[in-house]
């Protein structure tokens, strides 16, 4: 089987991953997962396509991952993780589809606007 690669994005993260057939490694930026994110429920949310498909084990998985926060980029693999899937096996359309793993979550940061601390937020008003 040859190396199967997917992108995955969210927010400012973006996830470029690499399949293979293997023993579940899963490397990011040349570090192990559980190095990488060492918070459990970032580890669930990565692993959430796996276990779903029930492949969890059987292929490895080589992560180049850049930008955003630690939250946004295991959501951002978790999507570049179902996409790959997709590609060996058409027929796990429907679970990673009920699930929610095919969508890309399209919310950004609003930009800071002049004239106020934040992007909503305004400075104290005076009448006097």
């Amino acid at each position: 089987m040859e190396v199967i690669n997917a992108l995955g994005r969210r927010k400012t993260a973006v996830a470029r991953v690499y399949l293979t057939e293997g023993k579940g490694n899963i490397t990011i930026n040349k570090r192990e997962l559980n190095e990488y994110f060492p918070v459990g429920t970032l580890q669930y949310v990565v692993q959430q396509p796996l276990h779903l498909c029930e492949v969890a084990g059987q292929y490895d998985i080589k992560v180049n991952l850049d930008g955003g926060g630690l939250t946004g980029q295991a959501e951002a693999l978790r999507l570049g993780i179902s996409r790959a899937l997709l590609k060996i096996n058409a027929d796990f359309r429907p679970k990673l589809k009920a699930a929610g793993f095919l969508t890309r979550d399209p919310r950004e940061v609003e930009r800071k606007k002049p004239g106020q601390p934040k992007a909503r937020k305004r400075f104290q008003f005076s009448k006097r």
